[in-house]
């Protein structure tokens, strides 16, 4: 019982570093969107979005890295930073009414509106992550190591199916 925290870090570590590795590398090569998603928030002033589009795809790689390695606490406590920086930007703009714009958080072909879900995703994404800021990977062997890797892996695809399922819904046509 006493690696059940270690293990739930490894995961919840894994699968946010999947998570951003796939975002980063997908950010990367629609360079040219990420300004226009990172705008449409009005979140930012006008001079902060090309440096915010330009830092964001690397920030999120050297995160995914850094939680893969199990440098904690840093990496856990920036990706938790990052990931209520993410619903918070979500949240006010769905307060404001807007709801259309692209959350930038699926692949760049997979236009996902703002919803509460995607909130509520980054939040317990963030809650996940608390176990690895507490323990370390240091009282678990390589087997348990695994163990939390798969776990992570098999959440990250859970993350997946919920979102595919999310954006087919969005898009199917109104019927009535």
């Amino acid at each position: 019982m006493e690696q059940a925290l270690p293990l739930l870090g490894v995961a919840a570590s894994v699968a946010v570093a999947l998570l951003f590795a796939v975002a980063g590398i997908d950010k990367l090569r629609h360079h040219d969107l990420l300004p226009g998603v990172i705008a449409n928030y009005r979140l930012l002033p006008d001079a902060l979005v090309a440096p915010a589009a330009a830092l964001l795809p690397g920030v999120e790689l050297l995160l995914a890295a850094g939680l893969l390695l199990g440098f904690a606490p840093l990496a856990p406590m920036v990706a938790i930073a990052l990931l209520l920086v993410f619903a918070a930007a979500m949240a006010i703009n769905i307060g404001r009414g807007r709801r259309h714009i692209d959350c930038g958080c699926g692949h760049a072909g997979l236009h996902q509106q703002l919803g509460w879900s995607q909130v509520a995703r980054n939040l317990l994404l963030a809650a996940a992550l608390l176990p690895a800021l507490a323990s370390g990977r240091d009282d678990l062997g390589m087997a348990d190591v695994g163990l939390g890797a798969a776990a992570g892996v098999a959440l990250y695809l859970l993350l997946l199916m919920f979102s595919a399922v999310g954006a087919l819904v969005a898009s199917a046509p109104k019927q009535g």
